[in-house]
């Protein structure tokens, strides 16, 4: 059993590396995560292809408009690059957890082992929320969004929107609900490190409740619809985030309270 009056070693203690090492290292993961991303690409492209991704992310939009109507491309190359935008993201977005594993391993041999456990926990429920937040845009947000927008249509004028218009609305919608859907990553990284306690989180539930619907006002489109659909569920993760918080920092703590933490 270790003497709890004689200092503990510190396990990083001699594992520094040059500068040199950090850079290849670095330009060894992004290596990694680049061919994750081309076998992405190349499988998305195969099926359902880039036609079919096309088709599959106009349904919410398609459901609202005549049955005889398409979206229209303005742009004289619109039918090459857009397929082709929305095919990088749908890859970029299915090979995620690879992309937060490449950045983990990075950066793991900076962290202590009683940190490393918690990893990966860390890089699932972060790639799970992200895909709760593409999912609930794609099955939810856009269909209430839509209705309420062509709602307003007036019957003497035909909504057929632009392919790249619509394309980069949505696509800024996955980006902005799988961003926001990270909040109890983001609470349980601010308290594990220190920055912020559980009881300051708690006192701040007012102010965010404010600036969650501040943020959903400017990156989501002016419709009631959509803006209620990320506030709300912001406020709802910050909650988890500081349950979730509560439970990370007991569990994460050092096997001994004499070892050195990793962030003093």
């Amino acid at each position: 059993m270790p003497d709890p009056q004689k200092p503990q070693e510190d396990e990083l203690a001699g594992t520094e590396q040059p500068f040199v090492a950090h850079l290849v290292e670095l330009r060894d993961r992004l290596i990694y995560c680049l061919i994750g991303i081309v076998v992405a690409i190349a499988v998305l492209a195969i099926w359902p292809g880039p036609n079919g991704l096309i088709d599959f992310i106009a349904r919410p939009i398609r459901a609202h408009m005549p049955p005889d109507a398409k979206l229209i491309a303005v742009g004289v190359f619109s039918p090459f690059f857009v397929p082709l935008k929305v095919l990088l993201l749908v890859a970029v977005i299915a090979v995620l957890p690879w992309l937060m594993y490449q950045l983990w391993a990075f950066v793991a041999p900076g962290l202590y082992s009683h940190e490393k456990r918690f990893a990966l926990p860390l890089i699932i429920f972060g790639s799970l929320l992200a895909y709760s937040g593409i999912a609930f845009v794609q099955f939810f947000v856009l269909d209430k969004m839509f209705a309420f927008i062509q709602g307003f249509t007036p019957e003497s004028v035909a909504a057929t929107p632009d392919i790249a218009s619509y394309v980069e609305s949505i696509l800024s919608l996955y980006i902005a609900f799988g961003l926001a859907f990270q909040v109890p990553i983001v609470v349980m990284l601010l308290v594990r490190f220190n920055i912020v306690t559980i009881e300051k989180l708690k006192d701040f539930r007012g102010y965010f409740i404010v600036v969650a619907f501040i943020v959903a006002a400017v990156v989501t489109p002016p419709d009631v619809i959509s803006q209620l659909a990320l506030a709300v569920p912001m406020v709802i993760l910050y909650e988890v985030g500081i349950l979730a918080a509560r439970w990370f920092t007991k569990s994460a703590k050092a096997p001994d309270s004499g070892t050195e933490t990793a962030d003093s």
